[in-house]
């Protein structure tokens, strides 16, 4: 496995593998890596011929007071799973690297970035697609993974490739959980274990809404309403927001009946979570 963290270098590398009719795969990473990315990079692997992981803690993406001095970092431990799995490149910028001095162009998704997370974070959303953006630019991939768990930014990244003409296919892989249902996070290791049992409330609140729609229940209302009361069992947990939208503009749907995505994000002690599912047009 390759370990570049010169932006020049790794577009070098990978206008050289598609001259030679190689097709390049991107899993964007911020590190602490575990089985959900994993499966990002098996999911890349069976795609394309040349695998690039990225393992880069962005910083445009936090807010000012967030989590980014504290976000966990295990370079290490990433670059040996990486490894493990035959990565044929590491690309680990540092922050310097990709934001030189005097840096001052943003890409922005406008209304979408501001809903579901966008909203509880300002500016989170601005800084995801600026950085994507440089990722697409710098590595070239036709294709991108991107994992299910973090739906709103899945979306806004597939609307700025439509919008902005990038050249590559978003691949989003489903979300991985723990055997308890939790979905697996790096900020999962935030949680104490009192926090880690109380976590499972949003795996359960989506899982009441499954129960209900394989059910029959399509109404999106009724579906919310019962989300949120299996997420008040959890009086510890605070809720940020239990909704119910559309997959790709994010906007509230009254009915399930036509494609939905369900999403749930909470504070668990000082560690936000999210969590979805998603139903298919019936």
């Amino acid at each position: 496995m390759l370990t570049i963290t010169s932006t020049k270098e790794m577009t070098t590398l990978s206008k050289q593998a598609r001259r030679e009719g190689r097709r390049v795969g991107l899993v964007p990473t911020m590190g602490a890596l575990h089985a959900g990315h994993i499966s990002l990079v098996r999911a890349a692997r069976a795609k394309v011929d040349v695998v690039v992981a990225s393992v880069f803690v962005n910083p445009t993406q936090f807010g000012p007071n967030e989590d980014f001095a504290k976000y966990p970092r295990s370079f290490e431990n990433d670059a040996a799973m990486l490894s493990a799995e035959k990565t044929d490149c590491l690309f680990c910028p540092s922050v310097d690297e990709m934001y030189p001095a005097g840096s001052t162009a943003w890409v922005e998704v406008e209304g979408i970035s501001g809903k579901l997370d966008g909203r509880s974070r300002p500016g989170h959303f601005r800084g995801v697609t600026t950085v994507v953006a440089k990722l697409f630019n710098i590595v070239e991939p036709d294709l991108a993974f991107f994992g299910q768990k973090d739906a709103a930014q899945a979306a806004v990244i597939r609307k700025m490739v439509r919008d902005l003409n990038f050249d590559v296919a978003i691949v989003v892989c489903p979300i991985v959980r723990e055997p308890d249902g939790l979905a697996m996070s790096s900020r999962n290791a935030y949680l104490s274990l009192e926090e880690r049992k109380q976590a499972t409330v949003l795996s359960r609140s989506l899982e009441r809404v499954q129960t209900l729609a394989a059910q029959g229940e399509c109404d999106a209302a009724r579906l919310a309403a019962a989300g949120k009361q299996v997420m008040s069992e959890e009086p510890a947990v605070r809720l940020d927001y239990f909704e119910v939208v559309s997959a790709d503009t994010l906007d509230p749907v009254a009915d399930i009946s036509q494609g939905a995505l369900v999403a749930v994000a909470a504070c668990v002690g000082s560690t936000r979570l999210i969590d979805n599912v998603v139903f298919e047009p019936r």
